[in-house]
């Protein structure tokens, strides 16, 4: 049975109806074009409508949408090479994290291939599935494994692209007992020194220290109904009132949905979702995604690789990465390689958004600034979850609880 949220009920009420009758005019051979045309504009803006006036609860609610599409649906829409890597080399292989390999370059572009590294969270559809991935709550093995693979990234000189979707780290006695919140802090430290460019997108539910572990990077971008926090609304809610049922309140107060975040200067951008939302239509959720990496990915590689060679150095990424043809390297005489790379873009031969190609973006590129940058952003998270924590002794909430 296809899963739905109490306030898509209306849609999916009209939808079914829609359905009916072109069942009904399949079967009958009857002529109801007319009809159905007129059911598809009415479920069309009734869609458009609902979604526009959603609450902060609802975007928290269709963050978690069973039928949303996961890291691994992404990674076979965009990286068709991709080869998993597993194991943290000390206990086990979290099935929660999922890593690999994979080559980059924009859909349609005729650019070279760049290696990437790739690391996300993943859930499960199926009761076998969940439970094997833990529901995408990641265990210390988890985090282990990413950050082994980060360091291999980092020797290869490959970006690193995470994907963040989870509730939050697995807080259960075993991962407790081989040091879960080390493991977070190590992984958040590695990240903020890591001297290649990261890119992470929140793809669904970004909770906790579970989805900051893997969030500290040079861009963070969200899709338009996730949501990013420090903590859960209803661990918020329990902490702070004593009561989860206070959840709706919470969601309120913490400012985790993507306008806000995007207001506040916690994540770069949103990625638009399809209409309804990424789980009615997980193609274009794909082609979406894939957008904003060209428009916020491969400039930032580009400024990357060009500064290597700057400097001198060699690398898997490099190799792979676009080059000037001679006779434009030799005639130039600009003495900031990096703009000039993040200029071309791939060889300009990519479709992206004119906003990819912009020099000021990576102007000057080095990778001490990158890694400035970065930390300075990290920061900026803690500042904005103290300034907007909601308060213990809230009237507002203090009265809902003696209500409840």
């Amino acid at each position: 049975m296809e899963a739905y949220l109490e306030f898509e009920k209306p849609i999916v009420s009209l939808e079914k109806k829609l359905q009916d009758l072109r069942e009904l005019a399949r079967q009958e051979g009857v002529d109801f074009t007319q009809e159905i045309a007129i059911l598809e504009k009415k479920v069309a803006s009734l869609i458009v409508d609902t979604y526009a006036k959603l609450t902060p609860w609802q975007r928290v609610q269709l963050s978690r949408h069973p039928n949303r599409p996961y890291t691994r649906d992404y990674v076979d829409a965009l990286f068709p090479d991709f080869m998993e890597l597993q194991g943290d080399r000390t206990f086990s292989d979290d099935q929660a994290i999922l890593c690999g390999v994979a080559t980059w370059a924009p859909p349609g572009a005729k650019a070279p291939k760049v290696p990437v590294m790739i690391i996300g969270h993943q859930k499960g559809r199926t009761t076998k599935q969940k439970m094997e991935r833990n529901f995408g709550m990641a265990k210390p093995d988890g985090y282990r494994k990413a950050m082994r693979l980060m360091q291999l990234a980092e020797r290869a000189r490959m970006p690193v692209l995470c994907f963040i979707d989870t509730p939050g780290a697995y807080p259960g006695i075993e991962a407790e007992e081989r040091g879960q919140s080390q493991a977070i802090a190590e992984s958040i430290l590695m990240m903020s020194g890591l001297k290649v460019p990261i890119t992470s997108i929140v793809i669904g539910e970004g909770g906790s220290g579970g989805a900051l572990a893997i969030g500290v990077a040079d861009k963070v971008l969200i899709c338009e109904y996730s949501t990013y926090s420090v903590i859960s609304p209803e661990s918020c809610a329990s902490i702070l009132w004593s009561d989860s049922s206070l959840a709706e309140s919470a969601s309120e107060k913490m400012k985790m949905n993507a306008p806000d975040l995007m207001r506040l200067g916690v994540v770069d951008a949103i990625i638009p979702e399809a209409k309804g939302g990424n789980h009615r239509d997980i193609q274009q959720a794909c082609a979406e995604v894939g957008k904003g990496l060209v428009e916020h990915f491969d400039g930032m590689i580009a400024a990357y690789m060009a500064c290597l060679g700057t400097n001198g150095e060699t690398s898997m990424g490099s190799r792979a990465a676009p080059a000037e043809p001679e006779s434009k390297a030799s005639s130039s005489k600009s003495k900031k390689p990096a703009a000039k790379s993040a200029k071309n873009g791939s060889n300009g031969k990519t479709k992206a958004p004119a906003k990819a190609a912009k020099a000021s973006d990576f102007e000057n590129f080095t990778v001490e600034g990158m890694l400035a940058n970065r930390l300075r952003k990290f920061r900026g998270i803690g500042t904005f979850a103290l300034a907007n924590a909601p308060s213990r002794d809230d009237d507002e909430h203090e009265n809902g609880a003696s209500k409840a």
